[in-house]
């Protein structure tokens, strides 16, 4: 009895720290043009793995998601961004309009819950602008098949039966009841925010008008559902017929033309943050040259600007990366990028800034090489990335745990860490 009644203590401070961290893992929300948990800020490192929920539905594949999060985790990453859809495709969430695969939703459930494990939050985009995982050209078929007379995918935007086809999913997917932790998506802070679509695109309709219209209605019905979760779009951040002074820094004439429109976007109710994509590599040229570096710093900049000027939002680089299949590619030149994307944001971070962080596309662990586009980094076979990536996070957790809100956020303690946290060497 006496040696149980000494190790009673040490099991109940255990138990006390255990309801602490649960305590702790609040929702993430928004302060000005902040992120902020538990009343501090909540600047983000964070990357893609886009088919998370694929391979957790298969259990031979399945622990390639908690491997992924244990080597996430353990480079201080803390946001990963993934699917919560795939429309009638192999492995499908949705096989058809409002008809799921339970196995698949327990897969996600899965991620969701092996999330929670390693500390990483996740934004759940519903669906896609590209026929990857069905997206809006699998809505398009579904409304062919039930009948109606369509002739462009991007009726997904403005047709009335595509559009409950889509709430139908996204109330489906807000509702749903964990399987492993019981706690309903929409109450789940485990959950960072919502994307109404992986880089919506309209280019029917240069004037933006339609796509305006869509997010102005989808913004507004998730937050009907769940109003606490963060919502977010999920634009590659072109300028459009708003902001012609601002088209100057858009990659190409042509992405004035695609139907989105960044600031108009952003200004829409129930849109809590703004997101951008960078690819250099895909929007200039494919051939590797300093002419990306020179892009992604003016095209971060401007956009960081936008949000503190226009938007008065925090803005998250939820895409950014450098494929190996392109001409010139060497991994020196990928770190190079990485840096000048992380020494960008911590240039707005010490000012207070709107730059509220970066997800790299994308983050991979070993063994699937298969589903690699070139932009894959393995992060045990890539020491100089993976390096750089868990110093940038260092220095972020390092801001976060220092600073508060009560330090009006441009807090600039004297610190024998400040050198540590802006020291310009990358």
């Amino acid at each position: 009895m006496a040696e149980e009644r000494r190790e009673f203590p040490s099991l109940q401070r255990i138990y006390d720290l255990q309801v602490r961290e649960d305590d702790d893992w609040q929702m993430v929300q928004k302060q000005g043009n902040q992120f902020v948990v538990n009343d501090q800020p909540f600047y983000v490192n964070g990357f893609n793995t886009y088919w998370l929920m694929v391979f957790a539905a298969d259990q031979s594949t399945r622990g390639k998601v908690s491997e992924l999060f244990h080597q996430a985790s353990s480079a201080g990453l803390t946001v990963c961004r993934t699917w919560a859809f795939n429309d009638g495709q192999w492995r499908a969430l949705q096989t058809s309009p409002s008809v799921y695969d339970e196995e698949v939703f327990k897969a996600l459930d899965f991620v969701i819950s092996e999330a929670k494990k390693y500390k990483i939050r996740l934004i759940l985009s519903l669906t896609n602008n590209w026929d990857a995982y069905g997206g809006k050209a699998q809505y398009v078929k579904w409304g062919k098949a039930a009948g109606l007379n369509l002739t462009s995918d991007d009726e997904f935007f403005s047709h009335t039966t595509l559009k409950s086809y889509y709430k139908a999913h996204v109330k489906t997917v807000l509702n749903r009841v964990n399987t492993f932790t019981n706690l309903t998506y929409k109450n789940d802070p485990t959950i960072f925010a919502w994307e109404l679509m992986n880089e919506p695109r309209c280019t029917s309709d240069p004037s933006g008008d339609t796509l305006q219209s869509w997010i102005q209605e989808m913004a507004v019905y998730v937050k009907s559902i769940d109003a606490k979760h963060l919502v977010e779009i999920g634009l590659e951040g072109f300028y459009g017929p708003s902001a012609p002074d601002r088209a100057k820094f858009n990659p190409n004439s042509y992405a004035t033309q695609v139907g989105t429109d960044f600031i108009r976007n952003h200004q829409t109710l129930g849109v809590d943050f703004a997101s951008v994509h960078i690819y250099a590599d895909s929007w200039i040229s494919q051939t590797i040259s300093d002419a990306h570096l020179q892009f992604t710093k003016s095209w971060m900049e401007a956009h960081i600007e936008d949000a503190e000027k226009y938007l008065r939002m925090p803005v998250l680089f939820t895409e950014f990366g450098v494929s190996a299949k392109d001409t010139g590619y060497n991994t020196s030149f990928r770190d190079t990028l990485i840096s000048s994307v992380y020494k960008t944001l911590l240039n707005s971070t010490k000012k207070g800034g709107s730059g509220a962080g970066s997800l790299l596309w994308q983050l991979f662990p070993d063994g699937t090489d298969y589903m690699n586009d070139g932009y894959a980094i393995v992060l045990s076979k890539s020491p100089s990335t993976s390096n750089i990536i868990s110093l940038h996070s260092t220095r972020i957790a390092t801001f976060n745990s220092l600073c508060s809100t009560k330090c009006k956020w441009g807090c600039k303690k004297k610190t024998p860490l400040e050198e540590f946290l802006y020291h310009d060497d990358l």
